[in-house]
């Protein structure tokens, strides 16, 4: 852009910004940037992109600023570029999201180091913002503190925000403790088919929570006579389900015990996290945990979590497709031990960093460098397991890594209805994907891959996998409509491109 124009943009900004009645501040904090930014933007010494001019627009509810906007983000990628150099993982999406919503329990503030900057996490936010607890990036946007209000205030949640994550059935945990009827809207998130939440009402019934479903919406009800009389036994080990059950346990004046639980990357950092909050888990890392619960919980916290264990998977994944030597820094490596094993059998050359403690002092990283080989496809097929097996997240990235091995791999993604059959977009870009029923994808490598125009599949990991092919193949994709990557990725394109991607991020004018 000319100064002249960024000057012009600027200015508009500024009187938007006015007319709203908003220091700098307050804009700074709701586009979780620094105020200084926000001067260097309206003097017009600031490059700024067409998103952040959209976002800006969204801030002030206003149509001059908002010009830029039209419509849905895509991609553009230019790809057989070769990646090199490091790249550092973000912190766990995943365990941001129970985090924030673990927050609902503390009435002191809450302070999360390096908070994922995504979309899944910006609903969450609105959701809470909504409900009266207030929010703010601070440390130049780096950090987020939650402060909750001494009352909730349900009635003006924001539904539009809340129905599109499924993360906000983590509410229900915290919230039985603090009121005895309350409503929340139907949890959406990916197209993943029927995800039932049956699971969630038989653990959280024992702490007095009744769920009916009616026009889009849970009403529940609490009987605070009704406390756990022995052991919860989950009947899915399931991440969220694990989560909201360790969120009602968490404020239970007495001794939870709950068996058949996830053991995964998320329920652990949530685990940690309770304990800065003074409530003791025993078990941490196993399919029993122990829960000594407190009825009030007020205390200043600071906690970090961990770095995501999928992105990390992401990223090899990207190395592997495009043949590049790539240096992964801050790999969780407890939660890609099989995964690595799984690929060393393929024949991936790879080198490991001795082990170092992340931010929150217990989950243990390696710096990972991987380099082009020539992988052979499996002999068994590949299939998750609940941790410590193959990651259920990890799955999707194996089919563009089979696609690129000599050989046929099975894969079978048991846990979804539907995600399997996503994986055959990979076809329009050159695989030999089959599927064989909805859990089942039988990938024939290796492939030559082609560039071509698509749109985004509407699951997270499924669409990632998509834009990696995009990567290797020569010549110019297109990939539209890219909200749901956006939902679990910080600036993924960009950073891609600091390694040697180039992907250019547009929308139709």
């Amino acid at each position: 852009m000319a100064d002249d124009y960024l000057v012009r943009i600027g200015r508009l900004i500024r009187d938007a910004r006015q007319h709203r009645g908003w220091t700098q501040t307050q804009l700074a904090e709701a586009l979780g940037t620094s105020q200084s930014a926000v001067n260097r933007i309206e003097r017009g010494n600031q490059n700024i992109s067409l998103e952040m001019i959209a976002r800006i627009g969204e801030a002030l509810d206003s149509e001059i600023v908002s010009l830029g906007y039209a419509g849905p983000m895509h991609l553009r990628v230019v790809g057989g570029r070769r990646l090199s150099g490091s790249i550092d993982v973000k912190t766990s999406k995943n365990a941001c999201v129970a985090l924030l919503c673990a927050t609902l329990l503390n009435a002191g503030r809450t302070t999360l180091r390096r908070v994922a900057r995504i979309e899944e996490v910006y609903r969450i936010l609105e959701v809470l913002g909504s409900i009266g607890v207030r929010t703010r990036w601070i440390n130049d946007g780096n950090d987020l503190e939650v402060i909750p209000p001494a009352e909730l205030d349900l009635d003006s949640m924001d539904t539009e925000a809340a129905r599109r994550t499924r993360s906000v059935i983590m509410f229900l945990g915290p919230l039985l403790h603090r009121m005895d009827h309350f409503k929340l809207p139907y949890a959406g998130g990916c197209d993943l088919g029927t995800r039932t939440v049956t699971p969630h009402m038989t653990a959280l019934r024992h702490f007095g929570l009744e769920i009916t479903a009616t026009d889009g919406t849970y009403i529940a009800e609490v009987d605070r006579t009704v406390a756990p009389k022995r052991a919860i036994v989950l009947t899915e080990r399931g991440d969220t389900v694990t989560e909201n059950a360790l969120l009602a346990a968490a404020r239970h004046d007495g001794v939870t015990v709950i068996r058949n639980a996830s053991s995964n990357y998320m329920v652990q950092d949530l685990c940690f996290f309770l304990e800065e909050l003074g409530v003791r888990v025993d078990g941490i890392g196993t399919t029993t945990l122990t829960v000594h619960g407190a009825a009030h919980i007020e205390r200043d916290v600071d906690f970090a979590p961990s770095e995501d264990p999928v992105e990390a998977m992401s990223l090899l994944a990207a190395a592997v497709v495009t043949e590049s030597e790539l240096t992964i820094r801050r790999v969780p490596v407890e939660f890609l031990e099989i995964e690595l094993a799984v690929l060393e059998e393929m024949g991936l050359d790879h080198e490991r960093s001795p082990e170092y403690a992340a931010d929150n002092g217990r989950t243990r990283l390696i710096d990972l460098t991987v380099r082009p080989s020539k992988l052979q496809a499996p002999i068994d097929k590949i299939h998750p397991m609940p941790f410590p097996g193959l990651n259920i997240d990890n799955v999707p990235f194996f089919a563009a890594i089979a696609a690129s091995a000599q050989g046929q791999t099975l894969i079978h993604d048991w846990v979804y209805d539907n995600r399997a059959i996503y994986l055959t977009d990979l076809n329009r870009l050159g695989a030999q994907v089959k599927l064989l029923d909805p859990h089942r994808v039988l990938v024939d490598g290796p492939t030559r891959w082609r560039s071509a125009e698509m749109m985004c599949p509407p699951a997270l990991r499924p669409a990632v996998v998509v834009l990696l092919a995009m990567m290797a193949a020569e010549g110019t994709s297109v990939l539209r409509n890219v909200y749901v990557i956006n939902r679990g990725y910080e600036d993924l394109a960009e950073r891609l491109n600091s390694i040697g991607a180039q992907i250019e991020i547009f929308r139709d004018i």
